[in-house]
């Protein structure tokens, strides 16, 4: 059921503190943790606790709950010392994009260039 905790979700482990992870931040409604692999300095997840399968689901159903992803964000980067220097956020939707945990996700990048266009 969309919202609720799926079993099989390396994300859901993650909310429910079954995995381990570097906890950034964490609010009523999201958790930022850093990601096992940083493609740069600052490379932290901004999830929602409630498991949506990409950004649009997520945005169709709780909308209040995606405006926390992106709020929580910019606070990461405030945080990590990349919001003056600039940052991207990133939410891969399909595999075809590259998306492999296929529960919402945002990432935060910052504290090198970052070329356009990606990819």
């Amino acid at each position: 059921m969309a919202g609720e905790p799926q079993a099989d979700c390396l994300f859901c482990k993650i909310v429910a503190k079954e995995v381990p992870a570097t906890l950034v931040r964490e609010t009523e409604t999201t958790v930022a943790f850093r990601d096992i692999n940083p493609q740069a300095p600052t490379h932290v997840l901004v999830i929602p606790k409630a498991h949506y399968p990409d950004a649009a689901s997520l945005a169709a159903a709780e909308p209040g709950i995606a405006a926390d992803v992106l709020r929580e964000a910019g606070e990461v980067a405030a945080a990590e010392s990349v919001d003056g220097s600039g940052y991207r956020i990133v939410l891969n939707t399909g595999a075809g994009a590259g998306q492999t945990v296929f529960h919402a996700h945002a990432h935060v990048l910052g504290g090198r260039g970052l070329n356009w266009p990606p990819g």
